[in-house]
């Protein structure tokens, strides 16, 4: 299942990168992990202003590497700052209206039902033995950025020997959040947003900020894309109304 996601998703870039974006429309590009926020904003914003706001959602990886070749994103909303510093690095961002609009923690989760009762996670909390025999879901270590969090937190903690067997990969932390709902897996790490829009999923610990990268959420135009009206959508994105939506389901705003 993986395998056939991930062949869509560069299939989807390539078919992307061929479709000039439309004067009138505005094509933001955005981390799996905002979906629910920027639909509620954009629609929002369509309904004051009449602008066609149209969303794209998936790792951002995946959305650094279409861009890349070429697909008509105007903005692009990182959930990590490496993704947002991969296209910095290749010219293909706007740097100067670059901004750090939000924040979030990385938390584990389990299925509704799980036995598994609420605790204050630590460094010593040993993980692989709360997923039991199971896996733990979360993004592909290697390039989604909830996955690199919480490889950084295991290996800060000394337990990513233990843990990286367990590890189910997945193509980004929306589709994590979806193995456990499905009881896929027991055990899960997403973000606290993840979970907070879930009722098949319950939050068992928030995993200390110490052993991981601050996450962040880099906000930016696309170098050649800068319109008129993806640079009045961006600025709309840090307005009181839109920072509102955003800590309605649970990011921190900067």
């Amino acid at each position: 299942m993986l395998k056939r996601f991930l062949a869509l998703a560069v299939g989807l870039g390539l078919a992307l990168a061929t479709l000039p974006a439309r004067a009138d429309e505005v094509y933001v590009f955005a981390a799996a992990s905002l979906t629910n926020a920027l639909n509620e904003i954009a629609a929002d914003y369509s309904a004051r202003t009449g602008q066609v706001v149209k969303l794209s959602f998936a790792a951002s990886s995946t959305l650094a590497k279409q861009i890349e070749m070429g697909a008509p994103a105007q903005i692009f909303a990182s959930a990590d700052l490496k993704w947002m510093d991969y296209l910095a690095g290749k010219k293909l961002i706007d740097s100067a209206s670059r901004r750090d609009l939000l924040g979030n923690r990385l938390v584990l989760i389990a299925p509704a039902a799980s036995p598994l009762a609420p605790m204050a996670l630590t460094a010593k909390t040993d993980i692989a033995a709360l997923a039991g025999s199971g896996r733990i879901a979360t993004g592909n270590p290697d390039s989604v950025p909830a996955g690199i969090y919480f490889k950084q937190s295991m290996t800060r903690a000394g337990q990513w020997a233990k843990v990286a067997p367990r590890i189910a990969s997945a193509a980004s932390v929306r589709a994590a959040l979806a193995l456990v709902e499905r009881g896929e897996a027991p055990l899960g790490a997403v973000y606290a947003t993840d979970a907070a829009i879930s009722r098949k999923v319950k939050v068992v610990g928030t995993l200390p900020d110490s052993l991981h990268d601050p996450i962040r959420y880099p906000f930016a135009l696309v170098a050649g894309k800068e319109t008129p009206a993806a640079r009045a959508f961006l600025a709309a994105l840090s307005t009181p109304a839109a920072r509102g939506v955003f800590a309605k389901y649970g990011f921190t705003v900067n």
